[in-house]
């Protein structure tokens, strides 16, 4: 019986295909990358990013070093229902960005945006605003889950990269009570 999987150098193979990914992901966008032209810029078989991986965006995930999955966030705030949705997203979000360790690497992904844009544009599209214009139940629901992306970018960007006062200081239940309103609105409610 052959043994599958790589056979020596697990770990250099892992850290060639993820430095691959983040090259060709910047330059080439989500779309465009492939698996095949990563594992050929990392220098290993075709197999090996599947195998290291299991898919594209697993591997766009950890290129990003992202400690959460954002569409499973997502499918976690949406299985509530529409009622309260807004707070929930408020709530969700800044528990996570506010957290030390989970947050760190979200702040470094935010900060980086104007180098990876496309890319992490893309995934955002796909894995965001994708999900939420499938929960709302309006003929403008991809714009609505746009305007709900946009504002809570703008409210991670103002509390965790500009610490703007005094949404920097402001707790969760503020926040939510605050901008939870407004994402209601923008969901249908």
């Amino acid at each position: 019986m052959k043994r599958r999987g790589p056979r020596a150098n697990g770990g250099e193979a892992r850290e060639a295909i993820l430095q691959a990914a983040r090259e060709q992901f910047a330059t080439h966008g989500y779309d465009a990358t492939t698996l095949r032209g990563i594992a050929r810029a990392a220098g290993v078989d075709a197999a090996l990013p599947s195998y290291h991986f299991g898919s594209k965006n697993a591997l766009f995930i950890a290129t990003l070093q992202l400690p959460v999955t954002p569409g499973e966030m997502i499918d976690g705030v949406l299985a509530g229902g529409m009622e309260g949705i807004g707070e929930r997203i408020v709530r969700t979000v800044v528990g996570v960005w506010d957290d030390p360790v989970r947050g760190a690497p979200l702040v470094a992904v935010l900060r980086s945006a104007p180098t990876h844009g496309d890319a992490i544009r893309e995934f955002i599209e796909r894995e965001i605003v994708a999900r939420f214009t499938a929960a709302i139940d309006a003929p403008d629901a991809a714009l609505r889950a746009g305007a709900v992306v946009t504002q809570v970018l703008g409210l991670v960007t103002a509390r965790h990269v500009l610490r703007l006062e005094p949404i920097a200081s402001a707790t969760p239940d503020e926040l939510a009570a605050l901008v939870g309103p407004t994402l209601q609105r923008y969901l249908g409610g």
